[in-house]
């Protein structure tokens, strides 16, 4: 069944939208705060959303939620009128990515990840499945996890730094037709001058002044992301493990405000 045109809105890079003086701070940081659903069901995962409702209009789906609900968790949240970020990270032979592309495109999701580390010819299959898909999702590459540091990086056989990988991943997935990229806070001005205005660049690690860091490397504050060139923003756990996610995210909402409005 095709996805009504209302639940599968176009999506723009965020530095155009920065060019229009009109724009409330505050409702384009709505638009460019993406809350992660990292939770292990479908039930967890709609509560979020419900208890978010007047705030947030993006949703990440990551592997956790979508293989203990599978395709169907989607539909409740689309339905509503949210955005999703489907984050599965595809690595595989590029005839197996393109098919995969193709079906979550058919889910109407607004975002796809896959792994930059499968190759330039992975990278340009999955851009080819969507040639001739109406409103197709935004392709991300991800280059190097945040979770990785300059040890965990090493031990993986990569000589390079975080950064260094992270640059060689998105020239070569710029060079494949890729145009929007996931990296950590440390690399999104590195990257943003390599994509231009018009790159789309989706950053987690994201951790307001004080909160707890967990498994995550290379962080920033809301704030200092969008200052470095940030598209979108993701943040989990420091929302959706807050006493009130709400506020927690109405607070990440005004740091996110304050930093466009300057």
């Amino acid at each position: 069944m095709p996805v009504p045109e209302r639940l599968n809105p176009t999506f723009s890079p965020a530095a155009s939208t920065l060019a229009a003086p009109t724009v409330d701070p505050l409702e384009l940081a709505r638009e460019r705060l993406i809350v992660a659903l990292d939770v292990a069901t479908a039930g967890a995962a709609i509560n979020l959303v419900n208890q978010l409702e007047g705030c947030c209009r993006w949703f990440k789906v990551g592997l956790e939620l979508y293989v203990a609900a599978g395709p169907e968790v989607l539909k409740p949240i689309l339905a509503r009128g949210h955005k999703v970020f489907l984050d599965l990270k595809l690595y595989d032979i590029p005839n197996t990515v393109a098919g995969a592309v193709r079906s979550a495109a058919a889910l109407g999701v607004q975002m796809l990840t896959l792994h930059a580390g499968g190759g330039p010819a992975m990278l340009a299959a999955a851009k080819q499945a969507l040639e001739g898909i109406e409103k197709p999702p935004q392709l991300l590459a991800v280059t190097v996890l945040t979770s990785m540091d300059q040890a965990q990086i090493a031990a993986v056989g990569v000589g390079r730094s975080p950064a260094e990988q992270v640059e060689l991943l998105a020239k070569m997935g710029i060079s494949a037709g890729m145009n929007g990229f996931v990296c950590s806070p440390d690399e999104v001005a590195r990257l943003r001058k390599l994509t231009g205005p018009g790159g789309v660049l989706i950053i987690p690690g994201i951790r307001p002044a004080g909160a707890e860091t967990g498994d995550q490397k290379r962080i920033a504050t809301p704030a200092a992301a969008l200052k470095k060139g940030a598209s979108h923003l993701v943040v989990g756990r420091p929302i959706t493990q807050a006493a009130d996610p709400a506020d927690a995210a109405e607070a990440i909402l005004r740091e996110m405000a304050a930093a466009l409005r300057k």
